[in-house]
């Protein structure tokens, strides 16, 4: 789609927001939403979201909202739900066996298809309807998998990486305190949960919130 290489990364980062509360409203009957709904649900101002949309095209009339059918199917596209991404995760310890019980099937097509680890207690399970097999495995298995949560220990993350690299992964969602290094046409989000839990603190003590009377 032409029009998506032009938009913001940060437009890009909010469209999953944006997709899962229309998602929730199409569950619960509602046709119309307005900016003002979306924001507040949200929590991004009403100005950004009409910046956002307007990106595709997607305005909505004023006093009537956006409907709802209208842009999901627009978001589905445009995030590219209408067809299944397969995902594997590599390290079924305990961050790993929620994220195979939790999965991404409620509001979205990405499905976690296989995990990988190397504990014999957990090979050859089912966690979350999710099969285990041995890390020994991952180059024959992971064939048609196109992105990989990693929840290694730190110190396996480079080498896991470099495997799954080697395999065609070109997505890797990193849980670990590691930076791996990888190439250009590798795409790697880092989400460290202790320093995003500090920075939750820092701005909790040092930035509260305003409630409105």
């Amino acid at each position: 789609m032409a029009a998506q290489s032009k938009i913001p990364q940060a437009t890009a980062k909010r469209l999953p927001l944006y997709y899962r509360f229309l998602n929730n409203l199409q569950v619960q009957g509602k046709s119309r939403v307005s900016s003002k709904e979306l924001s507040e649900a949200v929590k991004v101002d009403s100005a950004t979201i009409r910046r956002d949309f307007s990106y595709f095209g997607a305005l909505g009339k004023k006093g009537y909202g956006y409907n709802v059918e209208y842009l999901l199917g627009f978001f589905r596209k445009t995030l590219d739900q209408d067809e299944t991404t397969y995902v594997a995760l590599i390290g079924v310890g305990n961050l790993g066996t929620a994220f195979l019980h939790y999965n991404f099937t409620k509001n979205n097509n990405t499905r976690i298809e296989m995990a990988f680890d190397a504990d014999p207690n957990k090979v050859g399970q089912e966690i979350g309807g999710v099969p285990v097999y041995h890390i020994d495995d991952l180059e024959e298995r992971i064939n048609h998998v196109q992105a990989a949560i990693l929840t290694v220990p730190g110190a396996e993350a480079q080498t896991i990486t470099e495997r799954l690299m080697e395999s065609g992964i070109t997505g890797i969602l990193n849980f670990t305190p590691a930076r791996i290094t990888v190439p250009e046409e590798v795409r790697v989000h880092h989400i460290d949960l202790a320093v995003e839990l500090q920075s939750l603190i820092y701005f909790m003590k040092h930035y509260p919130l305003e409630i409105e009377e």
